[in-house]
């Protein structure tokens, strides 16, 4: 597998970055190359200030950088040269096998819309977040930010990408599919809820186990928990900033430190032609190391035509 990484995108970038490479080039396998995508000289500088050999990594230059702050449709069309675009096309020329960066996220996914595309038959790609569960086992929501308005069918699509993504990733067997709801009855919530509570009782594309409710998040009631964006963006935040209290607190035990973003490094967006992940943007070199190692691991699994059979 050949994994890239934008070393320009990221509040901390580019050293940050390239320490997170460092790190992970420890932990993967030899067999496998990662790839440092921005400019080589700066990378060079860095790799060799700690002392590793830069022939350890593949060097492609981009001579121009998307900034965190600039409109990502504007800047995808005008850098053509940008780490973020050179990174797209060499992952839809198939010399990738995954592309992550922890940069303009809104680039990114202008990238995987229209550099790699959707996979024919999905309607909306989408993003997913890690929920630690108390047992010790990890569930996944989605989606958490791409979507903030969505139909029934939109969410149905949701549970098959969330059942593949959990079985074929995370290795659970027949995930068990929650939609997120104000009550466990089929008839609660919304026209959105029991619209798409509707569609997804007698599916046999996922294992549907009927609503969930706020309070099941990190029960081992559901392995994947479905909602739109907008609430799953919601929840997501509202897990970081409770990790932040907690932590300023001195509060910390095992489980609660499973909360701490560094520890998953990335979301893939899930429906797409491509493997792309994107990071935090105050990613740190741990959260780098771990989103490599993530994309490692959906790039073995070949999720996208995992998907792409489903979707048939």
């Amino acid at each position: 597998m050949n994994i890239g990484l934008d070393i320009m995108g990221g509040d901390f970038a580019p050293e940050a970055i390239v320490l997170g490479a460092i790190e992970a080039r420890k932990e993967i396998p030899s067999e496998h190359s990662i790839t440092l995508v921005g400019d080589t000289e700066i990378a060079k500088n860095i790799l060799l200030k700690e002392q590793v050999d830069p022939s350890l990594f593949t060097l492609v230059h981009a001579s121009e950088v998307i900034e965190m702050g600039d409109h990502a449709t504007k800047a995808m069309r005008s850098k053509q040269d940008s780490s973020i675009n050179v990174g797209f096309k060499l992952l839809s020329q198939g010399k990738l096998d995954s592309f992550s960066s922890a940069g303009n996220s809104g680039a990114m996914l202008i990238g995987s819309m229209f550099a790699v595309r959707p996979i024919s038959g999905v309607i909306r790609p989408c993003i997913t977040s890690v929920l630690p569960k108390e047992s010790g086992g990890v569930g996944v929501i989605l989606d958490v930010g791409i979507n903030a308005d969505c139909k029934p069918d939109v969410l149905y699509q949701f549970a098959v990408l969330g059942s593949l993504y959990a079985e074929f990733v995370y290795n659970i067997k027949s995930p068990k599919v929650g939609l997120l709801n104000i009550g466990e009855e089929k008839e609660k919530g919304n026209l959105l809820a029991q619209a798409t509570f509707e569609l997804m009782e007698d599916s046999n594309d996922f294992n549907f186990i009927g609503n969930v409710e706020g309070r099941d998040l990190f029960s081992d009631l559901a392995d994947v928990i479905v909602c739109d964006g907008f609430t799953g963006n919601v929840i997501l935040k509202e897990a970081e900033a409770f990790y932040s209290l907690i932590a300023k607190r001195g509060l910390l035990d095992e489980y609660f430190n499973r909360f701490n973003y560094e520890n998953y490094g990335g979301t893939p967006v899930l429906g797409v032609n491509g493997n792309v992940l994107i990071g935090h943007g105050i990613s740190n070199p741990k959260a780098i190391k771990n989103m490599l190692n993530l994309s490692l691991s959906i790039a073995q699994a070949d999720l996208p035509n995992k998907i792409k059979k489903a979707f048939k």
